[in-house]
């Protein structure tokens, strides 16, 4: 079996997790999430943790990605997840009003986005960008849209990434 499948998900204090006809409810302190669970495996109660057990050994490789998930879950509700992102350029800033995020990016207009429910944007300085929340998927998929207004760029390293991306810079063309 998976090694990933055979690790135990262990609650941590003030997260319930409860299975009923295979629907996974985690209630914690930062909210709740849930999730059906693929027909080929099943999620049972030993002792103290859940295991992720498959139906034959055909769904192993599934058992592993659903006691992710889950384990996922479980992080989300009781810690949250976060990414940053950071803004490099002349002029590029970032403004959080509310739900919205106000972005300059040298365009000839601001570009403007609506955070979706469950997620929280934050800018604690004008080229720093703070994205939290408890689904995992939720809060990269946010992060990979921001990028997107504006990649950074090969020759200047302009544009916004992840605040632990490493961007390779090009030489310029010589004459």
């Amino acid at each position: 079996m998976s090694r990933i499948a055979k690790a135990p998900i262990a609650l941590p204090s003030g997260v319930e997790l409860n299975v009923k006809g295979g629907q996974v409810k985690v209630k914690g302190p930062k909210g709740s999430l849930e999730m059906v669970l693929h027909p080929n495996v099943s999620l049972e109660k030993d002792e103290a943790n859940y295991v992720v057990k498959p139906a034959k050994a055909s769904d192993i490789p599934m058992a592993g990605t659903f006691r992710s998930l889950v384990s996922n879950m479980v992080v989300g509700v009781s810690d949250g997840f976060e990414k940053r992102l950071t803004l490099v350029g002349v002029g590029y800033r970032a403004q959080v009003q509310g739900e919205k995020l106000t972005l300059a990016l040298g365009f000839s207009h601001p570009v403007e986005y609506n955070a979706p429910e469950g997620v929280t944007i934050e800018a604690p300085t004008q080229t720093e960008i703070v994205i939290k929340g408890c689904d995992k998927q939720r809060v990269g998929q946010v992060a990979s849209e921001i990028r997107a207004f504006r990649p950074p760029e090969p020759y200047k390293g302009k544009g916004v990434r992840y605040s632990d991306e490493r961007v390779i810079r090009k030489e310029a063309k010589k004459a």
